[in-house]
């Protein structure tokens, strides 16, 4: 969430910035602007008469004490009318607090100044591409092809348990998911990454604090009884571990890891291009969450870069990094990069990760803070990034390795699952 006194500061500045996600900000920004005098004005009046009551209330004491019964009565009646104005006046502030907050809700995050202009996926920036791409046989075949032959994932028992996107993995087929989960959990531990377990449902505050809610509501699946949601990502539940923390500066950075499945209704996803694992409402992942100090944050973002390149590299995956630009940015981002593996079979290019640097747009919601050197409290940088998401590098395992006689398990794999080719 955006912080108002930055919005008055640097209106003009955001205005510009937002157009890069196609927004036109001036006339919402203005709208916030007002409502926050409201808010100021409202206040303002209520603590000028909660200072006259208190000043009466004092002189009420003194006047008793004296012997001015008359003046004191006159005083307690006008003290009266003032706790009745007082509570008026803090209904309303409740409203206008309640207005700026929802209005501040609405904005998506400031981009940073690398971010190009653009209105799709189509306008992102390949800054990297590194690996060989496999030439494979004329009879090659698609992931989800690949997985009927060798019974690796039964799309079809998944939608007799469940539905479409809910694919059930199989005998080596769920051994590699296996395999991959614990590859990418020790590669993110040996980089001293924490690893943390944590719950698949979190409550409304959660989806507030990391800005899934309200901005992505209707794509979480929400469990109505209890009002909880399930995470479309670990994200969600390992970054609230921290809300409403104030932390020294001496503990930065925190660095998380932590594996879930991850649950999302992808609604409106249909056609050729979510065949097999390309889109799922049903996955597992393994996420990166850092909490850094505002002068280090970028820094870190490289380094987020680094070590899913190292990761591809392992793997012995052909990949890019795209630098998105303004409209394909997500809401909460302020600077995201993504990770494309490259699908032989299907000659195209498919998601496997997004780094992203939040700034301070999480940490505001969160209210998450650090104390500096200084002793001031200031807002953190958070950070988060997929290391990695499991479907599209299992698709891309299984097409970039098959072979006349089988598929091959990537070498870094094999001690993890127990056998190096699939036949």
């Amino acid at each position: 969430m955006l912080q108002v006194h930055s919005i008055r500061e640097n209106k003009e500045a955001y205005v510009d910035a937002l157009a890069k996600r196609g927004l036109d900000a001036k006339e919402l920004l203005d709208e916030v602007l007002k409502a926050d005098e409201t808010r100021r004005a409202t206040q303002a009046k209520l603590d000028e008469t909660l200072a006259e009551s208190n000043t009466y209330s004092k002189e009420i004491g003194i006047l008793f004490k004296n012997g001015e019964v008359e003046k004191a009565n006159e005083l307690k009646a006008k003290t009266s009318a003032l706790k009745e104005a007082s509570k008026e006046l803090q209904d309303q502030l409740n409203e206008a607090a309640n207005t700026l907050t929802e209005l501040l809700y609405t904005l998506p995050n400031i981009p940073n100044e690398l971010v190009p202009a653009g209105t799709d996926e189509n306008d992102n920036e390949e800054v990297f591409k590194e690996g060989d791409i496999p030439a494979l046989t004329e009879d090659a075949l698609p992931h989800w092809e690949l997985a009927k032959k060798y019974d690796l994932i039964d799309f079809e028992l998944g939608v007799k348990v469940t539905g479409a996107g809910f694919p059930v993995y199989k005998g080596k087929g769920a051994r590699l998911q296996r395999a991959l989960i614990t590859y990418f959990l020790d590669k993110n531990t040996e980089a001293g990454y924490t690893e943390y377990q944590v719950p698949h449902l979190v409550n409304e505050t959660s989806g507030f604090g990391t800005g899934q809610l309200p901005d992505k509501e209707g794509q979480m699946y929400h469990v109505t009884n209890d009002d909880l949601y399930l995470i479309p990502t670990a994200e969600v539940p390992v970054t609230n571990l921290f809300r409403g923390d104030l932390l020294a500066h001496t503990q930065l950075p925190i660095t998380c890891t932590g594996y879930t499945p991850c649950f999302r209704r992808e609604a409106g996803s249909y056609g050729a291009h979510v065949r097999g694992l390309n889109r799922l409402h049903q996955f597992d992942k393994v996420e990166i969450v850092r909490i850094e100090h505002p002068d280090n944050s970028y820094a870190a973002l490289d380094g987020m870069v680094e070590h899913v390149k190292d990761i591809l590299r392992d793997l012995k995956l052909p990949y890019r990094i795209l630098r998105l630009c303004g409209g394909d940015l997500g809401f909460t981002s302020a600077l995201t990069y993504d990770f494309e593996v490259f699908s032989t079979a299907q000659d195209r290019w498919l998601e496997i990760s997004s780094v992203s640097n939040f700034e301070t747009f999480q940490a505001n919601r969160l209210k998450l803070r650090f104390k500096d050197a200084d002793g001031r409290n200031k807002l953190v940088h958070t950070l988060n990034g997929s290391a990695l998401a499991l479907p599209r590098v299992l698709a891309g395992i299984l097409e970039n390795y098959q072979t006349p006689e089988g598929i091959k398990v990537p070498e870094v794999l094999v001690p993890y699952c127990g056998f190096s080719i699939i036949d």
